[in-house]
């Protein structure tokens, strides 16, 4: 990165600054999350599994997954190096800086006190966290994806006790966040509605964090089959009525329930991989 940023290196390189890196910050990053998802199952395992030898994964998504690593470790190389040149710090920093945080805020492993399990790990954490002047919600980056920030914001603000004693607490605020959108619609408030939308998806969240699973996940699930068995009514569409032809309501509902079908038994084609 140093000699593509040098008088005689590569012309894009120089121009770069860390405000135009940031989409391909991001597009990398989702690149990298792509690459793991492909591993399907194997990119679920714990570490005890894979040291079992019970991991099993494509070496084509392997390599995938190494390459769109790379991608990103490239990020942090070329944003580290235009901070070298402003004379603020250097890659060698970012390295000793993060193993530095690693250790200090690890001292079941590298000083005295013993942690018994991840819940301990976790408390001295956020405790640590909180001796270097950190709030419970700092570190949870603006820019995550919606669902995922809500998720984050509502597991930090329930570590020091902000939050429902039992799943029926989280039940009745949905209630309650869904007939205020309904009163909002009602009267035809849009800024109301806005308002009473995010509150509800917000509680949602907060429902997905007391069942132990992943909302932003379980979307990004929900996305994925929707648009295979989707693309499988478009293609049956037109391969039965043709182009010009305008399926009715039911007729697309034959071909979604027929999609569907198809799913259950493993027959619907995945959509296509973004090998970026």
């Amino acid at each position: 990165m140093s000699q593509l940023r040098a008088p005689g290196g590569c012309p894009w390189d120089r121009e770069q600054s860390l405000a135009t890196l940031r989409t391909y910050l991001i597009e990398e990053s989702h690149e990298l999350l792509d690459a793991i998802d492909d591993l399907g199952v194997a990119g679920q395992r714990d570490a005890n599994a894979i040291e079992a030898g019970e991991i099993a994964a494509d070496p084509v998504d392997l390599a995938n997954l190494r390459e769109e690593l790379g991608d990103v470790l490239l990020q942090v190389a070329f944003q580290s190096q235009i901070a070298s040149e402003s004379g603020w710090f250097t890659l060698d920093d970012v390295a000793h800086g993060i193993a530095a945080k690693m250790i200090r805020r690890h001292p079941h492993v590298f000083g005295d006190p013993q942690a018994k399990d991840a819940g301990q790990v976790r408390d001295r954490w956020e405790q640590q966290k909180r001796q270097e002047g950190k709030g419970a919600l700092d570190g949870v980056p603006k820019n995550l994806p919606g669902l995922l920030r809500a998720q984050r914001i509502g597991d930090k603000a329930a570590r020091i006790g902000f939050d429902w004693p039992d799943l029926q607490g989280v039940w009745a605020k949905i209630h309650e966040e869904i007939a205020e959108l309904q009163e909002a619609e009602a009267q035809g408030d849009k800024a109301a509605m806005q308002d009473e939308l995010g509150d509800l998806l917000f509680a949602l969240t907060n429902l997905a964090r007391h069942l132990g699973v992943d909302a932003e996940l379980g979307l990004r699930q929900t996305l994925d089959r929707f648009t295979n068995r989707f693309g499988h009514v478009e293609r049956q569409a037109e391969v039965r009525w043709g182009r010009q032809h305008k399926a009715s309501l039911d007729e697309l509902e034959a071909l979604w329930q027929e999609a569907k079908q198809l799913e259950r038994l493993g027959q619907l084609p995945a959509a296509g991989r973004n090998r970026g």
